[in-house]
């Protein structure tokens, strides 16, 4: 090991010690520490508070300031309690998670992969998608889980949260080579569940399918629908509804049970008509903070993409 991959790793064991001292503290303590946060982040640091407030104005235009103002600060108080609750990962028990996290319907994905075909879980960042991997505590079968990432600049804070996500025996799967790992999965006839978190904005003139969403014209990612019409796989959408502090319970909607037979695009068309669904019930649950419409639609493509 040289010296600079030694420096890398003293890194990740210093953040790694510290945050697995956090994990071990209890709910109740934590969620004190997210309130103090809630007021660095948004009172003194203010972080992106330009950018929030311009997504929930042109998302609700029909909504006054004093309702924007109460999603906004609604929202940042969310923000951090999430920050926390995937801390929390490295150190809780399955039976607590089971308790915290609750999945309603598991037996469609049991149903949708027990002819061997593997199943894509489409969510979006919306109230607690860190928990998901919990899923696996309600599967009665082996079937595998696998969930998308994309490498952190931070080496360290990229192992740290690897170790996070890969709790409960979920599979990481970097982005780039989701296909690839899938079609080893179907050559090696292995039953897959993978996560995708098709909502975030993707690179400029990639993969192009332009739809409305929140009232805005928006560039929806597609990588999903095009492996899942490759792979013949099926497609369901996680809704997230958050109970209480610290307690969600999930709910199972099917996309499609085969991928191969649907039209291009329909299937991203569903998926974003339940996540807005979703993000209009419970408004203040969505990733505001990101710069989601940054790209304006080019002036060549036509209402209907």
């Amino acid at each position: 090991m040289d010296e600079e991959d030694s420096k890398k790793s003293l890194g990740y064991s210093l953040l790694y010690a510290v945050t697995y001292l956090l994990a071990l503290l209890p709910f109740s303590v934590l969620y004190v520490f997210s309130d103090i946060l809630y007021f660095i982040v948004y009172y003194i640091v203010r972080y992106r508070r330009k950018i929030v407030r311009k997504n929930l104005n042109n998302s609700f235009p029909e909504k006054s300031e004093r309702q924007i103002v109460k999603i906004e600060k609604e929202f940042y108080h969310h923000l951090c309690d999430c920050y926390f609750e995937a801390i929390k990962l490295l150190n809780i028990s399955e039976e607590e998670m089971k308790r915290r996290m609750k999945f309603v319907n598991p037996e469609i994905i049991e149903r949708l992969t027990a002819s061997g075909n593997s199943c894509i879980l489409g969510l979006g960042h919306f109230a607690n998608w860190e928990w998901v991997s919990s899923i696996t505590l309600h599967l009665e079968s082996n079937l595998k889980l696998g969930f998308l990432y994309k490498e952190l600049h931070s080496k360290a804070f990229d192992q740290l949260f690897l170790k996070m996500r890969s709790g409960f025996g979920a599979v990481p799967i970097e982005k780039l080579s989701a296909f690839r790992s899938m079609v080893q999965f179907k050559q090696e006839k292995q039953s897959m569940l993978v996560g995708f978190l098709s909502d975030q904005r993707p690179p400029r003139n990639v993969n192009q399918y332009w739809t409305k969403f929140l009232n805005q014209d928006t560039n929806v990612q597609n990588g999903m629908e095009r492996i899942a019409k490759h792979l013949a796989c099926s497609i369901v959408y996680l809704d997230i509804k958050k109970v209480k502090r610290g307690h969600y319970v999930a709910k199972i909607f099917v996309i499609t049970p085969d991928a191969s037979d649907e039209p291009d695009n329909l299937i991203m068309e569903r998926y974003i008509r339940k996540l807005e669904e979703s993000v209009i019930r419970d408004p203040a649950l969505y990733l505001w903070s990101h710069n989601r419409w940054k790209f304006n639609k080019p002036s060549h493509l036509n209402d209907n993409n």
